[in-house]
């Protein structure tokens, strides 16, 4: 759901539904969940506030929803460094940190939608909260897969030190405390698979670029 230079074009042809997602995600993305009303929605769907409600009880049900298809998003990239390396875990993890590393320009224009969206979502009974905790959950566990798959010692903390380079990197690129934050990214993670590859006492050097 992509923004392009011919959105209007592109957007009449959409169905309903995925008009009113489209327009929510430029919204929430660019303004704020919380700064943006059901009307600006509608307005920016060219719809009406009742054929939204049509298809959605509640603003925080269509929040939730927009983060759904966020979080599949995610998944599928899990899916695709499975497919393209399907027997080699290791390189399936340094598919995954390209995949974070190459989507860090667009976060430094508009940030994170799950680190925004929870900063904006204090209640942590919101639905768009528990979509958020339901897809990082997930994650965890396909990455914790991933890592005991490659062989690296203690699997649940190097999916642990991964998670943290990986969503450190987005926060310090949204925050613009940190440049190269790509190249940093990798060569961390590159060191994390190295490291518990060659078990206890390694010095940790990125595996690839010694």
């Amino acid at each position: 759901m992509a923004t392009t230079a011919g959105r209007p074009n592109r957007v009449a042809k959409l169905p309903p539904r995925e008009r009113i997602l489209d327009a929510a995600e430029e919204l929430f993305h660019s303004e704020g969940i919380r700064r943006v009303g059901v009307q600006a929605i509608a307005e920016r769907a060219e719809t009406t506030k009742t054929a939204i409600y049509r298809h959605f009880d509640t603003k925080d049900a269509l929040v939730a929803e927009w983060l759904r298809i966020v979080a599949a998003d995610y998944q599928a990239a899990f899916d695709r460094v499975e497919a393209e390396h399907p027997d080699a875990p290791g390189e399936q993890i340094l598919g995954l940190a390209r995949f974070i590393a190459e989507g860090l320009p667009r976060l430094s224009h508009r940030g994170c939608p799950f680190i925004n969206s929870l900063a904006e979502l204090p209640d942590r009974s919101h639905p768009a909260r528990q979509v958020i905790e339901e897809h990082k959950a997930r994650q965890t566990r396909r990455l914790v897969g991933m890592c005991t798959a490659a062989g690296l010692a203690d699997p649940e903390q190097a999916a642990a030190e991964i998670t943290f380079v990986l969503e450190g990197a987005q926060v310090s690129t949204q925050n613009g405390s940190i440049d190269q934050a790509g190249d940093r990214l990798l060569r961390i993670v590159e060191g994390i698979v190295g490291a518990r590859r060659a078990g206890p006492g390694a010095s940790g050097a990125p595996a690839g670029r010694r």
